[in-house]
């Protein structure tokens, strides 16, 4: 039996990090906290690229078109959603947790889902360095464990 776990990655990765601005003193939040979180690992600014979208919607297709590239290992989408009065927040919800997931699948490429679907601002908050963690970190990490596995897959041989 084959047991594959987060081993630490010798090589250092390229990062796409798509950011919604949407929300922004949520998300700009999630995004720092990633940026500090790769610097602790060692993953040096030319290997990071950031692109800052409108909305949630818009990160998929941003996160399609840096994989298309073929320089990036792992594409870590950041943006935030605040239920409202209306259904807007189940459609938006939806779309982007598909369209992102379609991109991994599709690709082969991790897309990390650190998109905040909350109720209020405040849990949004809370959830971007304040009392429930830092997903913009937990993130970073996830990014970077995924990695780790899939490169050990990669390397099998039967």
């Amino acid at each position: 039996m084959k047991i594959i776990k987060p081993k630490d990655i010798e090589a250092p990765f390229r990062v796409g990090i798509v950011v919604s601005r949407y929300n922004e003193q949520v998300t700009q939040r999630l995004y720092e906290g990633a940026l500090i979180r790769l610097n602790e690992l060692k993953i040096t600014s030319d290997l990071i690229t950031v692109a800052w979208v409108p909305g949630a919607v818009e990160i998929p297709i941003a996160a399609q078109t840096m994989v298309d590239t073929g320089a990036f290992n792992v594409i870590i989408a950041f943006g935030c959603v605040i239920k409202g009065e209306t259904d807007h927040y189940q459609y938006v919800c939806e779309s982007v947790t598909r369209g992102c997931q379609q991109v991994a699948l599709e690709n082969g490429v991790p897309v990390i889902f650190g998109v905040l679907t909350t109720n209020t601002e405040l849990q949004a908050l809370d959830r971007a360095g304040g009392a429930k963690g830092h997903v913009g970190r937990e993130c970073v990490d996830t990014a970077f464990e995924t990695l780790s596995v899939l490169r050990q897959i990669d390397e099998l041989v039967f």
